[in-house]
């Protein structure tokens, strides 16, 4: 399928893929920031202990390590 731009549209066929996205969103079950953001927060910091970006890698499993010096003279 060719990829197409919405701006090369005739306004009748933007209109009705405007109101076909309406209607899937309206359906969308919805929740309160406040309380998805408590939820995210203490999800985050229940796990972060195993998070390896908060925690670190250890230096004998750390595959990015710097293996030597280069020097330039």
């Amino acid at each position: 399928m060719p990829a197409f731009h919405i701006k090369d549209l005739p306004e009748k066929k933007k209109l009705k893929m405007e109101v076909e996205q309406l209607r899937k969103g309206v359906k969308l079950q919805r929740q309160q920031v406040s309380k998805c953001s408590e939820e995210t927060k203490n999800y985050i910091e229940e796990r972060s202990g195993e998070n390896p970006l908060v925690k670190g890698i250890p230096e004998d499993r750390n595959p990015f390590k710097e293996k030597g010096i280069c020097v330039i003279s």
